[in-house]
């Protein structure tokens, strides 16, 4: 497998720090590992399978000699896409995030020795664009893919976007490892970037074609205190919608401005428009803006976008993107099934755009959005044994469909434009970083999952540890291990499932089944504590070994859609606790998309441990059988449905 180094690795298991300066800050993934259960499966998943798989194609594709070829190392022509050398930087971030607490020497010498590469394809003045770099001394069709001179063709070039994926990676390697051989590829080129493009005379006044860097230069600007990353971020994030002050225009391209997020200044944007993945990434830069310096325009910009998104443009799974055309939100409500395109890169978007809009807020509502899409429609952009993948998600089939791109009726292992498997790659590993935050004295706990952390609260270390079978089942253990005795709140997040609400808003709603009132009990003692903004708040004197148990009621509950959905209408969906279930033809005789089911219509769920993966199955009086979403498609092509006739 490898070509630059005698090592084959299976490495990964942490996600990116954001050190922001918001209201809440996150625990670093460092300080955090899962032991056992659900999220301790895939986190080794991602480790053994989706990094080791990942690193081999991008070694048989070309992407990683193309590096080699750039900085003279070897002989060749560039091979593949403009927009691949992000996925290298993609994988190498989710390998890094291996390291921050799975040591792994071999792993560890393995980007090592792509980190030699890119710093050899850099050129002197920290440029780093490899499809330029080899076809320098060439023209002709390469142009409209690179443009004829650096940053001419900001709306199709990917080079401003690859280079923030860069930025991460060196960030989360940083991290990871203490070294700054990628850090310094990454500042090299922010600072070149930096003296390149402003507002100052002899700039190029431009912006990213595909959002990312900004995001990207404001994680730099965190690690490395060099304000003047912020300053660009900003920038770029201005000048959206001002082609009367840019060089170059981003209105070229047959989709129009609307596709860039370029329609309008950001301030006066009311609306999620256009590529789905771009647009979420600049609202996440624009959230991590706004956690450095308040901007009400900004921020009211932002909320109503969210609400737009959230509220009007998102399907049952957490999934945006409704349209196969400019891979884009549609308008409001619409929102087909067998031809809904929701690209698992959006998921991810998605998530992070949301985490961050919570760590600005601590608002829990975006983490009811977070878990929904991490249990539905993230999980379901990958297989369950993490070396195939979904590029589109849709929410029937079936069994021919593929939008043309091996997906739909099918896993791929691997797509000529492989955004997916290396987003997949980076953002899995990194999942039990987003369990805890801490504000202040406040410690939260926001997600459930079996795990082992370490907690800085108001300068004294409390171990926490978690065991629990969720999302299973609705049981959580929390035990508390200060290092000293002290008085300080535990906020527990209650999703919003476990209330009656199936996610912010009135877009989807439980018909029936309502649960049972959250149980609490400290040291066994059962507590009152009310459920406030999505946390139950327990302030005592903690003593090593107290325990907090948490009992979360999981019935089996059908899910109608808001009235303006058409394509809906007379249609229910059926969840258990965070996860959205879906009929296969498999398990119903073929004849998944012909399911009705009745509104005393009762199912019985069963684990099956050795059943794709180990799932709860859902059984009915009449044989129905009903899967959770993610795990569809595991078993070849075949019919598939979420949404099932309402039967009278």
């Amino acid at each position: 497998m490898t070509k630059y180094v005698s090592i084959f690795l299976l490495s990964i298991c942490s996600i990116s720090i954001f050190a922001q300066t918001g209201k809440m800050t996150p625990v670093p993934l460092k300080n955090v590992k899962t032991t056992t259960g659900f999220w301790h499966d895939r986190v080794e998943t991602a480790r053994t399978v989706t990094l080791p798989h990942a690193l081999h194609q991008c070694e048989e594709s070309g992407r990683f000699d193309n590096f080699a070829v750039a900085g003279g190392l070897k002989e060749g022509k560039f091979r593949g896409a403009r927009f691949d050398d992000s996925d290298v930087f993609k994988i190498v971030e989710g390998a890094s995030y291996v390291l921050q607490n799975h040591p792994d020497p071999k792993l560890d010498k393995y980007v090592d020795s792509l980190i030699t590469l890119f710093a050899a394809a850099q050129e002197p003045d920290g440029y780093l664009y490899t499809i330029r770099t080899i076809n320098k001394d060439t023209t002709g069709s390469y142009d409209w893919i690179a443009g004829p001179y650096r940053y001419s063709f900001e709306n199709g070039s990917h080079e401003l976007y690859n280079v923030g994926h860069l930025y991460e990676a060196a960030v989360a390697h940083y991290q990871a490892t203490g070294k700054k051989n990628l850090l310094n590829v990454a500042i090299k080129n922010a600072d070149h970037l930096v003296k390149t493009i402003g507002p100052n005379p002899g700039q190029l006044v431009v912006v990213p074609g595909h959002e990312e860097t900004e995001t990207a230069l404001i994680r730099l600007y965190h690690a490395t205190g060099k304000k003047e990353y912020l300053e660009l971020s900003k920038f770029f994030i201005a000048m959206r919608g001002r082609s009367d002050k840019r060089t170059l225009f981003l209105d070229e391209h047959k989709l129009g401005p609307a596709y860039f997020q370029d329609q309008v200044p950001f301030v006066r944007q009311r609306e999620a428009v256009g590529h789905a993945v771009r647009a979420q990434y600049l609202y996440a830069a624009v959230t991590d803006m706004l956690m450095v310096e308040n901007d009400a325009k900004y921020q009211t910009a932002l909320d109503s976008i969210w609400q737009d998104a959230t509220y009007k443009k998102q399907y049952i799974t957490g999934g945006v993107g409704a349209r196969e055309d400019g891979e884009a939100f549609d308008k409001a409500y619409v929102l087909p099934n067998d031809n809904a395109y929701q690209e698992t890169c959006a998921a991810i978007a998605n998530m992070l755009w949301n985490q961050k809009m919570y760590l600005n807020t601590g608002e829990s509502k975006y983490l009811d959005v977070f878990e929904r899409v991490l249990y539905n429609g993230f999980l379901g952009g990958m297989s369950v044994k993490g070396n195939e993948f979904f590029y589109v998600n849709p929410m029937a089939s079936d069994g021919k469909n593929d939008f043309g791109k091996g997906t739909g009726a099918v896993r791929s292992s691997w797509f000529g434009t492989a955004c997916c498997p290396s987003n997949v790659s980076r953002f899995l590993p990194s999942m039990p970083g987003y369990i805890y935050a801490v504000k202040d004295k406040e410690l939260f706990v926001n997600l459930f999952a079996g795990n082992e952390a370490t907690l800085n609260v108001n300068g004294n270390a409390v171990k926490l540890t978690q065991e629990t079978n969720y999302p299973w089942e609705g049981k959580v253990k929390i035990s508390v291990y200060p290092e000293k005795a002290g008085t300080f709140p535990i906020s527990v997040r209650i999703p919003g499932w476990a209330t009656g609400q199936a996610i912010p808003g009135d877009l989807y709603t439980y018909t029936a089944g309502q649960p049972k009132p959250v149980t609490l009990l400290v040291n066994g003692k059962k507590i009152e504590s009310a459920v406030d903004k999505g946390y139950v708040r327990i302030e005592r004197n903690w003593k090593k070994g107290d325990v907090i148990e948490v009992n979360l009621d999981m019935p089996v509950r059908q899910v109608v859609s808001s009235k303006n959905i058409k394509t809906n209408q007379g249609k229910v969906a059926i969840e258990r606790g965070p996860v959205l279930y879906c009929a296969e033809g498999h398990d119903n005789k073929g004849k998944a998309l012909s399911i009705a089911i009745a509104p005393e219509q009762t199912f019985t769920p069963e684990f099956r441990k050795d059943f794709l993966g180990g799932i709860n199955v859902l059984k009915s009086q009449d044989n129905v059988t009903l899967i959770p979403y993610y795990a569809w498609a595991n078993r070849g092509a075949n019919e598939m449905t979420v949404w099932f006739t309402a039967a009278k």
